[in-house]
């Protein structure tokens, strides 16, 4: 299987050298190797000294090199659907321009860019696969947006397709907006379909995400809070990449006081992010450019650590069953490294936990056993939110909901209460 690896940071923490300098390590390994960048503001070509394209440009033996053009993807996958909204829009009166801007979906030319990583996996041609992430809050988004985006078309779309294929007849007869054909809802089952693929690939066993970082206290801080909203999605994160380390060794009166200030923070770094392997890079006198000095920066940065191992650490949620005195009861445990109680919040809503993580916010179905239940209880404990479900009978009973204003607002919610320490308890919302 392919090895996919993801390298992200904040802006300017070395990010795109890193995952250059992986891609040539692993190309003179022996491995076919594909390095591609899925930021904007691609950066590929300045690290490797040559001309990139938007196909796989050979750049040394068995390292290929591509930036992929989001637009032309983003036009393949959305323009039929596009082409409907803006002929929506416009019969309503809205100006072409103003419609065109609107039908553009926000975030998603970045994830529909991923699709070529998908396509290159199945290929079968690589060994591996290194991608160059945009900075660590615009990687979130795109992450997060497969299965968001996923979620929003499973209901909405097959929603509308149900109600149109009943009053297409009436809409077409009596009245002039454009009614939406099989094509554009194809289009949607494919996007999809689409959507689904990257998210399993990028979850999934062979692929992990390395985390750059510089000693400096708001660059740790963020890479901290990026472990935890990585761990909410369900993607892997395998290691940490230090980079620009102030090395020891002839330092003078200045150059200490730096290299002291950035032990102290590679300590918190290591405590933080524990059991994860931490590679340091050493500051260099000029940033490293070209095949050469890209190996010679790798190899020193792992050392004799194997940077292509699969990681076996558990990332996904997982459920127990067991028998108590309340009868069969399920445990639902997720993994939210370095998250707090008072940042976390949880909601239940029909068959769906509502998860967020500050501003991050994860809609999770639940599986079937879980569902007939109710929620019992919650709590964050050593970096694992385990959330716990109850038979309905044994549960306190739910008074029936006949406000019509209150089924809509979904007031089946169960919300998750701040305690002491780091537990949380959840209690139905009446």
């Amino acid at each position: 299987m392919t090895r996919v690896l993801l390298y992200t940071g904040k802006g300017g923490v070395g990010k795109t050298t890193s995952a250059a300098g992986t891609a040539t390590l692993a190309a003179l390994r022996g491995l076919r190797t594909l390095v591609l960048s899925t930021d904007a503001a691609h950066s590929l070509s300045d690290a490797f000294d040559c001309e990139v394209g938007q196909e796989p440009t050979e750049v040394d033996d068995l390292l290929f090199v591509q930036q992929i053009d989001a637009q032309r993807r983003f036009e393949r996958s959305w323009g039929d659907i596009q082409a409907y909204l803006r002929s929506l829009l416009q019969m309503v009166g809205v100006d072409p321009i103003e419609a065109e801007e609107l039908t553009v979906l926000p975030g998603a030319a970045e994830v529909l860019a991923l699709l070529a990583v998908r396509d290159h996996v199945r290929s079968g041609r690589w060994d591996v696969v290194v991608l160059d992430c945009a900075p660590t809050a615009e990687t979130l988004r795109l992450l997060a947006l497969p299965e968001a985006l996923s979620w929003y078309m499973d209901r909405i779309f097959n929603a509308e397709r149900k109600v149109m294929r009943t009053f297409r007849p009436f809409l077409s007869g009596g009245s002039n907006l454009p009614v939406p054909d099989d094509n554009v809802f194809d289009a949607l089952r494919r996007l999809q379909s689409d959507l689904a693929d990257i998210r399993t690939l990028l979850a999934g066993p062979d692929a992990s995400v390395r985390l750059v970082l510089t000693p400096e206290a708001v660059v740790v801080a963020e890479a901290r809070r990026s472990l935890t909203r990585l761990s909410l999605y369900g993607y892997r994160v395998d290691g940490v990449v230090a980079n620009r380390v102030f090395p020891a060794a002839g330092a003078d009166t200045w150059r200490r006081q730096w290299v002291a200030a950035q032990r102290g923070i590679l300590e918190e770094v290591a405590d933080s992010f524990r059991p994860l392997p931490i590679w340091e890079s050493p500051y260099r006198v000029c940033e490293p450019v070209g095949v050469e000095e890209l190996a010679a920066f790798a190899v020193e940065m792992y050392g004799g650590d194997d940077p292509f191992a699969r990681a076996t650490d558990e990332t996904s949620l997982w459920v127990d069953r067991h028998i108590d005195t309340d009868g069969r009861t399920y445990t639902l445990t997720m993994p939210l490294p370095l998250a707090s109680a008072s940042e976390l919040e949880l909601a239940r809503h029909g068959d769906e936990l509502i998860i967020t993580v500050g501003s991050y916010r994860r809609v999770l179905p639940l599986p079937a056993a879980l569902a007939r239940g109710v929620v019992a209880g919650a709590r964050l404990d050593d970096g694992r939110l385990q959330v716990r479900f109850a038979p309905r009978e044994v549960a306190r009973p739910v008074p029936t909901l006949e406000s019509a204003q209150e089924l809509a607002q979904g007031l089946t919610a169960e919300y998750l209460a701040q305690q002491e320490g780091r537990e949380a308890a959840i209690g139905e919302s009446r």
